[in-house]
């Protein structure tokens, strides 16, 4: 019998969650096919049987979460899967198999499950998802009903008596006041956080308690750029086959500005500052399991058209679940544009290691006092910049946006420098 392990998946990631078995109890699989796939931090990758025969055990059930070296299932290589293996709650369950070739002791053969496990014979049929769910709602397996015709007891089954409880006690409170409080006194619904969301949130706690992260804001005057924007975006689009967009000219400007304080361009590794020498500009992007930060890879080398043909690329793979671990690794710096969803003013969070990270908004109209005092209503855009004060003092901080502000407010030099 061979083991199937969760192999080791990149650097830095050491364990997943089992989102979805790819193939069941008895199914044969040649070797280099895909069995399971996992949910990662950072994206799902799918685990490949390195044996060929038939699957014996499922050892993990979906939702369940397994580390590097956990062994997830089981290969029979002589072709015949192990009648005599019991998979676990984890695997899809199968009758009872008779075996009529004994008929001689049929008594031994009956009493064979309760000598192996007294205690697993009187238990009901449910997945490790199913029974982690019932734990964190209170629910006895023993006393549900199950729907399923075999016996198996599903999540849906316990979401159900969770409710008939919930239900119950809010019936029996009415008719006695002396009767036990639920948590709530409304109906609620309770959704697992999925791994992404879960190491989202421990990051973004993560880069607050071991960064002095402070922020400074600025106004940039967009007219120059949506005037350009108007006047190249048909020929521009002809040319290159994408579209002339914000984000390029950003791009540009926090390359230039990251060459003027290199600091901004750094990382903190113990007690040293490690000076990044390239310019690989993270850009969030927002999908349905969260956000994620993939890579421009030497953004300083491409063209205004090749940074908006790379983030087009990026943010499609991103929303199609397409990102490869190495599209998420490293970045020297990050964007964000949170003007897409309407946000007028932000302090984002530094994505770790970094130590800074800029943030678009939306562009609205405000009246503006011009050199000459006169007033004119002009397109505006708030910008913000957050960093780590440990290695970026106020004032650069201060001048890198500024800076950013003016080559935003001059394209024409940002392109020629570009």
């Amino acid at each position: 019998m061979k083991e199937i392990v969760v192999p080791e998946l990149a650097e830095s990631i050491t364990e997943g969650t089992v989102a979805e078995w790819l193939v069941q109890k008895g199914d044969k699989v040649e070797k280099g096919d895909p069995v399971v796939e996992l949910e990662t931090d950072k994206v799902n990758v799918e685990v490949n049987s390195d044996f060929s025969g038939v699957i014996a055990e499922i050892l993990v059930g979906e939702e369940d979460d397994v580390e590097v070296g956990d062994v997830i299932a089981k290969v029979d290589e002589s072709g015949e899967a192990a009648g005599s293996a019991d998979s676990g709650d984890a695997a899809p369950k199968e009758e009872p198999k008779e075996e009529p070739k004994q008929e001689e002791k049929p008594e031994a053969k009956e009493e064979q499950p309760q000598t192996q496990d007294d205690n697993k014979a009187d238990q009901p049929v449910a997945s490790p998802a199913t029974r982690k769910r019932a734990r964190e709602l209170g629910i006895d397996l023993n006393e549900i009903k199950p729907k399923d015709p075999v016996g198996r007891i599903s999540k849906e089954d316990v979401e159900a008596a969770a409710k008939t409880k919930v239900d119950a006690a809010k019936n029996s409170k009415k008719d006695d006041q002396s009767a036990e409080k639920t948590e709530f006194d409304k109906p609620v619904e309770r959704v697992k956080m999925s791994r992404r969301r879960q190491t989202i949130a421990n990051k973004l706690v993560e880069a607050q308690h071991n960064a002095a992260m402070l922020t400074t804001f600025n106004e940039v005057d967009m007219t120059n750029v949506m005037e350009l924007r108007k006047q190249r975006k048909e020929e521009f689009e002809k040319k290159h086959g994408v579209k002339l967009g914000f984000m390029s000219f950003f791009t540009k400007a926090v390359i230039g500005a990251l060459k003027e304080f290199p600091l901004v361009n750094a990382e903190i590794q113990g007690k040293e500052i490690v000076m990044k020498k390239f310019y690989d500009i993270g850009v969030a992007v927002s999908t349905e399991e969260g956000l994620v930060v993939p890579v421009v890879r030497d953004a300083d080398r491409l063209s205004f058209a090749g940074v908006e043909d790379e983030i087009g690329q990026l943010a499609k793979k991103a929303r199609d679940g397409k990102l490869g671990l190495n599209d998420l690794q490293g970045g020297s710096f990050t964007i964000t544009n949170g003007g897409i969803f309407g946000s007028l003013l932000s302090t984002p969070i530094i994505n770790a290691p970094q130590v800074g990270i800029l943030g678009m908004h939306k562009i609205e109209k405000r009246p503006k006092v011009m050199p000459d005092d006169s007033i004119q209503v002009r397109p505006m855009m708030y910008i913000a910049m957050s960093y780590d004060h440990r290695i970026i003092d106020g004032r650069e901080a201060v001048q890198f946006l500024d800076r950013v502000k003016q080559m935003i407010e001059d394209p024409y030099d940002l392109l020629l420098e570009g």
